[in-house]
């Protein structure tokens, strides 16, 4: 197989950062063990870099595209949504803008490191996976929570590793929690624990909704 064969191919398809699986699924008659040479040779040659193990983004010069962090955590562990800190940044209930990307998994908790940042995952169980769609960021799609259940995300995991909520210092936009849907809110925290459904309660009447 060519480069520029597959260059083009993973172009039309939108996998700037793909697998061995997805070339094999381009290119179902090519031979796997010629990929893998192929790849590998490429990978020397800096054409390709490697993300982690069996995973890949494509480089070209001077025209490298700008790949959005949370498309980029939503492929490194898989199956995931991007959550907490960094979802509620994105909706702006709170100020911060997260530094790491941070999601949910029904995986082990694990944290990658590599040439774009920090990638944080926290382990849930599987009645827990869900509250969470499909947005169009920064031109890619991605998984990500939907605002309740990015909030109720946050307050649990914030507990379970034995902090606190100080409403005060979290500096919530009251605005936009009042907008939200906070039967959704109790939904989520429901699959969770009475501890959650508590905070996040106490957050209501804080925010006076």
């Amino acid at each position: 197989m060519e480069y520029i064969k597959l260059l083009t191919a993973l172009k039309r398809n939108n996998l700037y950062i793909f697998s061995l699986r997805d070339i094999e699924n381009l290119f179902p008659d090519e031979n796997l063990k010629t990929l893998k040479n192929n790849l590998t040779r490429w990978i020397r040659k800096g054409r390709f870099a490697r993300i982690k193990r069996e995973l890949y983004e494509f480089i070209e010069p001077g025209r490298q595209p700008i790949i959005s962090d949370l498309y980029i955590a939503n492929k490194i562990y898989s199956p995931s949504y991007v959550s907490l800190e960094t979802a509620l940044s994105i909706y702006s209930i709170i100020p911060d803008i997260a530094v790491q990307v941070t999601s949910v998994t029904t995986a082990q908790t694990r944290t990658f490191k590599n040439k774009h940042g920090a990638f944080f995952y926290r382990a849930c169980k599987g009645r827990a996976f869900t509250g969470y769609r499909i947005m169009n960021y920064e031109g890619f799609k991605v998984f990500i929570a939907d605002k309740e259940k990015a909030l109720v995300d946050f307050v649990y995991y914030r507990l379970r590793l034995g902090g606190t909520i100080d409403l005060k210092e979290e500096r919530f936009d009251k605005n936009i929690l009042k907008k939200i849907n906070w039967a959704k809110v109790n939904k989520y925290a429901k699959l969770f624990n009475g501890r959650v459904l508590f905070t996040v309660k106490k957050l209501k009447e804080w925010a006076k909704c």
